[in-house]
């Protein structure tokens, strides 16, 4: 036992022990060299890795050709040559026609040069010319100010001292000798080298892949996982079937925009309309800027050429009014909505494969990208892929739903509701979103993550979006349910048939003929107030009661009322429901006669419910008990035949 004295302790205390710091782990650090080696691999492997990447898009883009030539029974290596050997004549026919209408347009540009020297002559000529002429006097004015100054001061500080004269410089003149025939070759074969080189190596490379197209595939297999060859086989195909179907689809229709561009810019009388056209059609493929691009330079042709301004104004137009078209009419039609990437994954890659590969990654950009992104959506280890430039949302409609509520923010929950709300009914949207998410909450609570303060906030949202839905209507089917097929009756949009307010037998719509009693858990009181609300939608009386109402306690004083039915409602999250059980039978003594109804939400095994909590019917979804409900309401609504009503005047 430790002593002291009035000094302090005689034996000192224990120093506290403090754990030694751990040494970093790598977990992080792994990730970020990997994709800085990455990155400097494609940035210093670009003369090699270009034609790569160009040979890979041009397979996706030719691929469908050579399986069409195998079809005709063709020999693959005469498909494959056949295929690369039309691509790259096309390719040289192209290449041909720019560098000759290039020419045509250098020989012409001292004539639009008077032109726009003469334009430029009537601005200055006008009102605004002559503003800014005023402007820049005003500016001359007080540059001179300046120089007057300063020479003023310079006659003050004394004459300055004569610089002694410099030497003039001796003329030295330097002749080469005459080239060579080598010095000739490598002048003239120096700038096409590097061109001819890369198209080499894309051409090699293009043959190899479209021969060796099974091949790959199955080394794609393999390195994706080939623990399930056909969920992989089957990922793989559609990836690449999906691909090659958007580049053909991109192609095609670049290509007939640049054709229409060149026939509008032909028929406006803009020079070298077959150069703007070719050149329209590349820029297509240029995310955001393409547009505009394509259409600065042959707008600034028709300013040089016509001494007016209506072939500029007329060329704009048909630049206003093509590209929109193209946008947003025939691209959704030929390929979706998008490409698949989000806005601001087009805007970063762009820069990001322009700033590694230059103007040629600036036209790969999107199409590398999507590669990408597919491989993302497939390949389970590249999955972060397709979350970062992916255009689908991050997080699913259940999940928003639930972060939004986490986050105290019931109107972005409400937005998020309106959304989904145009493609389902107020039913679906119930039981495949809210209940859902209220699932989510019920689990995190279960699990003890949850404040109190966060239980109250969450109870409150929901509330509050329950309230907010309580105005919409819950469409109605076009036939009864039992006119309609099953296929129909299973549709997730669709609602339960249900009579017309107006149908309802009236002690039915009386307040209360519904008890809609809420479980034990905190959020069990909003899944009741949501099946209330759905049920009230169709004419039904309906009325919440809370469990602690019917708690043993308070059970003898409670007022059944107008009730016919009782719905006990529960998330059911975890473990035997014993309280259910005990509630159900606090019900069935005071209420004897009352049909039971018990709403496990999320259980897919009904009938072991039904053996933990006895009651008259047992479901698992609002859709289930809105239908039991009102098959209870047409029941209770049918003609008494003369025996059962003879039956219940001897009860």
């Amino acid at each position: 036992m430790a002593t002291s004295t009035s000094e302090g302790p005689l034996i000192p205390p224990r120093p506290t022990r403090v754990a030694a710091a751990e040494t970093p782990r790598a977990a992080l650090a792994s990730p970020v060299v990997v994709a800085a080696v990455i990155i400097a691999g494609l940035y210093f492997g670009r003369e090699i890795l270009i034609p790569i990447a160009i040979a890979l898009l041009l397979s996706f883009v030719l691929g469908p050709l050579v399986q069409f030539l195998r079809r005709l029974r063709l020999p693959r290596l005469l498909a494959v040559g056949l295929t690369v050997l039309v691509t790259m004549g096309i390719l040289a026919a192209l290449a041909t026609l720019i560098g000759v209408q290039v020419a045509d347009l250098a020989s012409d540009v001292p004539r639009y040069q008077r032109t726009i020297e003469r334009k430029l002559e009537g601005l200055r000529e006008s009102p605004a010319g002559r503003l800014t002429e005023y402007v820049a006097g005003i500016g001359r004015a007080i540059h001179t100010a300046g120089n007057a100054e300063q020479a003023e001061k310079a006659e003050k500080t004394g004459p300055a001292a004569k610089a002694e004269p410099e030497p003039k410089p001796v003329v030295v003149e330097t002749r080469q000798p005459p080239p060579g025939p080598l010095e000739m070759a490598e002048k003239v074969l120096a700038p096409v080298m590097q061109p001819l080189a890369t198209t080499g190596i894309v051409v090699v490379v293009l043959l190899f892949v479209l021969m060796q197209r099974e091949d790959l595939r199955d080394r794609m297999i393999r390195l994706a996982g080939s623990s399930d060859l056909h969920r992989t086989t089957v990922a793989m195909d559609d990836a690449a079937r999906r691909l090659s179907r958007y580049f053909v689809a991109q192609l095609a229709l670049n290509t007939s925009f640049g054709l229409v561009i060149g026939v509008g810019l032909y028929l406006i009388g803009v020079p070298n309309p077959v150069l703007w056209g070719i050149f329209a059609a590349l820029m297509r493929f240029v995310p955001y800027i393409g547009a505009f691009l394509c259409a600065l330079f042959p707008m600034a042709l028709a300013a040089a050429v016509d001494p007016g301004w209506n072939m500029l104004i007329a060329t704009a137009l048909l630049f206003v009014v093509l590209e929109p078209l193209a946008g947003q009419l025939f691209e959704p039609m030929l390929y979706g909505h998008s490409t698949g990437l989000s806005p601001l994954a087009v805007l970063v890659s762009a820069l990001f494969w322009t700033w590694l590969w230059g103007p040629i990654g600036l036209l790969l950009s999107t199409p590398l990208t999507v590669c990408l992104v597919v491989l993302g959506r497939h390949v389970d280890k590249l999955e972060f892929l397709d979350v970062l430039f992916g255009s689908s949302p991050a997080l699913t409609p259940v999940e928003n739903f639930y972060q939004r509520i986490l986050a105290e923010d019931p109107e972005e929950a409400q937005e998020h509701a309106d959304l989904i709300l145009q493609e389902c009914s107020l039913s679906a949207y119930y039981d495949s979103v809210v209940v859902k998410g209220l699932e989510l909450a019920a689990r995190d609570a279960a699990r003890g993550v949850l404040t109190v303060e966060q239980r109250s906030a969450i109870r409150e949202s929901v509330t509050e979006l329950i309230e907010e839905l309580a105005d919409r209507p819950d469409g109605e089917p076009e036939a009864p349910l039992t006119e309609r097929g099953e296929e129909d009756q299973g549709r997730p949009g669709t609602v339960p048939f249900a009579p017309k307010p107006a149908t309802v037998p009236e002690i039915w719509a009386r307040d209360g003929a519904v008890l809609c009693v809420a479980g034990r858990g905190f959020l069990d009181e909003a899944a009741a107030a949501i099946l209330a609300q759905l049920l009230a939608k169709r004419g039904l009386g309906t009325r919440v009661v809370p469990f602690s109402d019917l708690a043993r306690a308070h059970i003898d004083a409670f007022d059944p009322g107008a009730a016919r039915m009782t719905c006990v409602v529960s998330l059911a999250i975890r473990g035997e429901p014993t309280h259910l059980r005990r509630l159900v039978r606090r019900l069935e003594q005071r209420m004897p006669r009352i049909p039971i109804l018990v709403g496990l939400w999320q259980v897919d095994d009904v009938g072991g419910a039904a053996a933990a909590v006895p009651a008259n019917q047992h479901v698992s979804t609002l859709r289930a008990a809105t239908e039991a409900v009102m098959a209870a309401v047409r029941e209770d609504a049918a003609p008494v035949s003369a025996g059962h009503r003879a039956e219940l005047a001897k009860a």
